[in-house]
C-alpha cells in the first residue's frame, strides 16, 4: 500500500512561523513534523509515499530528497497553488496507482499505529471506497464531523453524537471517478459517499493533536517528549 502526505497548505494560522518555513517542517522536540511522519510510515512497513506541496515546496522538496534517508521512495505532487485536500489527492492520483491508499494530513500529531492501516480488509469487496480513522471531539471542533455506527459505518447525521475525522484515512481512486477540475475539498466526496453507505472506520482512543496554531504546536513538543 502506498501512502500520501498532505503538505500543501499555506498554514495561515501559525503565522508568524510560517512566513518563511512551510508547516511540515515546522520543528516538533527537534524534528521537523513531516520527519516524525516520515518515520513512522516507515517503521510501519510503507515504502512509497507522495508528498504533496505548494507553499514553500522546494523546501519541503529539498529536505525529503528521494526519501532515502527514511528508507522510503517518495515522490513529490507539485501544487502551483494549493488545491485543496481533494483536489491534491485528485492531482497525485498518477503516482498513487490504481489500489487503496492511506492519506494522513502532516500537521497532526498521534500514536495511531499506522501499521493498522496496512492490515485493513479490502474494503473495496463490500462497495466501500474510503475508510476514516475517527477520535473524541477536541475542543476546537466540539460538534464533530460525522457518525460511527456500531457496525462501523460512517455517515454524516445519525444516532448519538459525531466524532471528528482524525485526517487520517484509507481512500480508494474510485472515490474520485467523478470529480474534474483543480481545487476542490475532500469533505463533499466523502458526504456523497456516506449518502450511498461507502464509507467505513473506526474509533480511535489514542493520543491525537491538530497541530494548526503556535499553541498547539507547543503541545506537540510537550507529548513529544513523553515518547
Amino acid at each position: 500500500m502506498k501512502a500520501m502526505l498532505l503538505a500543501a497548505g499555506l498554514g495561515t494560522r501559525m503565522r508568524p512561523l510560517t512566513d518563511h518555513t512551510p508547516k511540515p517542517l515546522l520543528p516538533v522536540a527537534g524534528k521537523p513534523l513531516l520527519a516524525w511522519h516520515l518515520e513512522k510510515l516507515a517503521a510501519a512497513g510503507f515504502i512509497d509515499v507522495v508528498i504533496n506541496c505548494s507553499w514553500l515546496g522546494e523546501q519541503i522538496e529539498q529536505f525529503v530528497g528521494c526519501g532515502s534517508q527514511f528508507g522510503l521512495r517518495v515522490n513529490i505532487s507539485r501544487e502551483v497553488t494549493p488545491l485543496e485536500t481533494g483536489g491534491g489527492i485528485f492531482r497525485a492520483l498518477p503516482l498513487l496507482g490504481s489500489a487503496p491508499f492511506a492519506v494522513i494530513n502532516s500537521d497532526v500529531w498521534t500514536d495511531y499505529p499506522l501499521q493498522k492501516l496496512r492490515d485493513i480488509p479490502p474494503f473495496k469487496e463490500k462497495g466501500q471506497c474510503a475508510f476514516l480513522v475517527m477520535i473524541d471531539n477536541p475542543a476546537h471542533n466540539p460538534r464533530g464531523d460525522f457518525h460511527l455506527s456500531s457496525q462501523g459505518d460512517i455517515a454524516e447525521n445519525g444516532e448519538g453524537g459525531a466524532l471528528t475525522f482524525a485526517g487520517i484515512s484509507v481512500l480508494h481512486p474510485d472515490l474520485f471517478q467523478a470529480c474534474s477540475g483543480d481545487i476542490f475539498p475532500l469533505k463533499p466526496l466523502l458526504t456523497r459517499a456516506m449518502t450511498a453507505g461507502l464509507v467505513g472506520g473506526e474509533h480511535y482512543r489514542g493520543q491525537w493533536l491538530d497541530v494548526g496554531t503556535p499553541e498547539r504546536l507547543l503541545d506537540a513538543e510537550k507529548l513529544a517528549l513523553k515518547t
